[in-house]
């Protein structure tokens, strides 16, 4: 298990951070690596601590580490990101790495409990630093390292712009960190599968008398997802392809960024697990899903309940109705409900529109220019009086419309940002958003950006 990080190279630029935040003087370069991988485990613990109104929803970030048993050769390392080491009698097989920040906590939790034996294969469902970030500690000398052929562009993306969507996550995860880490171990990035699976061709491999199939899956978390299935057992490493609950309507949309996932490739590969018939779930947050029934009604209510919502958007897109018209419009049936705390129908609504015909929503002749309608707000203000503003945005919140009211507030906001009278506006618009929001789908996303705005 031990990774074969060894280059003293970097040994100057990370001792001079560990100095600078006087934690110790000298040591190998592994060592410091460490002990700031240490250092900001605990940081982010403590910032999971105080920010409460990170929600029941998200409360996966805070499961302390620790090792289980799930079968006698299924181990799992808990944490804000779960990894697993499936042991055979010729070396262990590591199903995602876990965050970087909590991996060597996870690693010493399973050498605990998993023989010491070689790692053969690491398998990545994804390319999101939960799932990739701990590659770098586990990887040994001829260790296989699959992903997704996608895999090598996700990442690259996503590293092209982690200045971006890092200032995006840290909105709605308060508990990261103000900038992206760029210390050699935790940096994200830097992942090189020796193996990429395609779409509809399988890698199978058998270890030790187990039979190991990795299937392709995109849609869900990505075009890069992956999961592991187990057909002798049954079993299913589904990594974030359920997101963090299940069932759960799927994250189509992602509030902080990133690309706008494939429903139709979606609904293929909920059919491809439909048509496994898994006994058991493990997914990448939270504990296994283990009846049968359960799965298996989840899995069709899923594919079911995202089909209907394509459906429904396509048919009022051909219906001439406005994307807004729709997402106001469109729920779910009730045999179709699901949890929205991570993906919401009205967004996988707009995802789909936009999917399919971009931007243009052919509204307004003003899509097509860099003048926003904000650009106006000052002079809009001006002209109608702030008060006035104020006032009927006010009248909108006392009958039941925060959205409107947070219009209005906005106007005046732009024009004189210290007004006290409009602050109280929208805090008060946003406080009844957030009440909403608790009392419905208690969507984890939605919260933590209401939260960062108040």
């Amino acid at each position: 298990m031990a990774s074969s990080m060894t280059p003293c190279s970097r040994l100057g630029t990370l001792a001079l951070a560990i100095l600078t935040l006087g934690l110790l003087s000298a040591c190998t370069t592994r060592d410091v690596e460490l002990r700031v991988v240490e250092v900001l485990g605990e940081a982010a613990a403590t910032r999971m601590d105080d920010n409460s109104d990170t929600d029941r929803a998200m409360d996966f970030i805070r499961i302390p580490v620790e090792a289980r048993e799930i079968r006698p050769h299924i181990f799992q390392a808990r944490g804000v990101a779960n990894t697993n080491l499936i042991v055979t009698s010729e070396g262990n097989v590591l199903f995602d790495s876990g965050l970087s920040i909590q991996v060597p906590k996870q690693i010493a939790a399973l050498k605990e409990v998993v023989p010491d034996q070689p790692l053969t294969h690491i398998i990545v469902s994804h390319s999101h630093a939960d799932h990739s970030g701990g590659v770098k500690f586990w990887v040994e000398e001829g260790t296989e390292v699959v992903a997704h052929e996608e895999f090598p562009e996700e990442q690259r993306y996503l590293t092209e712009l982690e200045p971006f969507l890092h200032e995006h996550n840290r909105l709605l995860f308060p508990f990261m960190p103000e900038k992206p880490p760029t210390i050699g171990l935790i940096r994200y990035g830097g992942v090189e599968p020796t193996r990429l699976v395609r779409n509809g061709e399988p890698y199978r491999f058998e270890q030790g008398g187990v039979r190991f199939e990795v299937l392709a899956t995109p849609g869900a978390e990505g075009a890069d997802n992956i999961v592991l299935w187990l057909p002798d057992e049954k079993i299913l490493f589904s990594g974030d392809f359920f997101g963090p609950l299940y069932p759960q309507f799927p994250n189509i949309f992602t509030m902080r960024g990133e690309k706008v996932r494939k429903p139709i490739e979606y609904i293929r590969s909920l059919n491809q697990i439909i048509a496994l018939e898994p006994e058991l779930i493990v997914p990448a947050h939270k504990d296994p899903v283990e009846d049968p029934a359960v799965i298996m009604d989840g899995l069709v209510r899923m594919r079911d309940a995202v089909q209907y919502v394509h459906d429904e958007t396509i048919a009022g897109m051909n219906a001439g109705k406005t994307v807004y018209q729709l997402m106001e419009e469109i729920q779910l049936p009730p045999h179709l409900e699901l949890n929205q705390a991570h993906g919401r129908v009205s967004w996988g609504v707009k995802s789909i529109w936009e999917y399919y015909a971009t931007w243009f929503h052919h509204d307004s002749t003003t899509e097509l220019y860099p003048v926003p309608v904000r650009s106006l707000y000052g002079e809009i203000a001006g002209l109608a009086g702030s008060e006035n503003l104020v006032t009927r945005g006010r009248e909108h919140l006392d009958q039941g419309r925060p959205v409107e009211s947070l219009h209005f507030a906005e106007i005046v906001l732009d024009a004189d940002p210290g007004s006290q009278s409009a602050l109280e506006l929208r805090r008060d618009a946003l406080e009844e958003l957030q009440v909403r929001a608790r009392a419905g789908h208690e969507n984890a996303f939605e919260l933590g950006w209401l939260g960062s705005r108040l």
